[in-house]
């Protein structure tokens, strides 16, 4: 598959009491195995990867992807993915859903994967309430690619070389789950959750090289962020 950049957007029923966290790990495949590995890695262009994720909470999750080629795309749910992205509180899922996995190409660069999550399944990038929503609603299709369209210089993968130098890892201090700046612009099939940018969000590096996110208030709607796979 492309250039990864996933955007996820998981939704959740909103748990009345914290912590509302959710839970991201990286895993490389290295020969039969999958491996965990730091979120913050530079991948070498072929490595083939996926991820794990589990949230304190029930709902939803979307994810999709701005490739290094500026290319927009929907990552999860769809058809070759997994389409049943309902999620349930301190259930471990792993995207894809299916037996595959998402392999690095295109150019060097930053992937941008979206993840959103929101207490009630979206219907075409909008919110609905109604409790016969089939489990599976497609986000619509993202906007088209602009031909020579280059992504900032900031998105070039750097090795910080203070990072597991003794192991000669390839880290990028830029990589990694993030908030999503408030003066960034959305695909036009999330503009309605612009408001899920907003939200205060704390973000934790675990020993095992998984990710937590973790809201710094209860959760009362969608809420949005990235994260950036580096790759040479």
């Amino acid at each position: 598959m492309r250039s990864i950049a996933l955007l996820l957007l998981a939704a959740c029923a909103w748990a009345a009491e914290p912590p509302q966290k959710m839970k991201l790990t990286v895993e490389r495949r290295d020969g039969a195995v999958w491996k965990p590995v730091d979120t913050k890695l530079v991948f070498e262009s072929g490595d083939r990867v996926r991820f794990r994720f589990t949230a304190a909470f029930t709902g939803y999750l979307y994810v999709m992807n701005q490739s290094t080629s500026g290319k927009y795309e929907v990552l999860f749910p769809r058809d070759d993915t997994g389409s049943a992205n309902r999620i349930e509180a301190g259930k471990e899922y792993v995207v894809p859903a299916t037996q595959g996995w998402f392999k690095i190409s295109g150019p060097a660069g930053h992937d941008v994967m979206y993840w959103v999550v929101s207490p009630i399944e979206m219907k075409g990038g909008a919110k609905t309430e109604s409790p016969q929503a089939p489990a599976y609603t497609p986000l619509p299709p993202p906007p088209a690619q602009t031909p020579g369209e280059d992504l900032p210089k900031s998105f070039r993968p750097r090795c910080d070389d203070t990072i597991f130098k003794a192991r000669g890892d390839c880290v990028d201090s830029g990589a990694g789950a993030r908030p999503v700046a408030p003066d960034t612009k959305l695909p036009s099939n999330l503009t309605s959750l612009d408001g899920a940018k907003s939200r205060e969000l704390l973000f934790i590096q675990d020993s095992k090289k998984g990710m937590t996110v973790s809201p710094a208030a209860p959760l009362t709607g969608p809420v949005i962020y990235e994260f950036r796979l580096a790759h040479k």
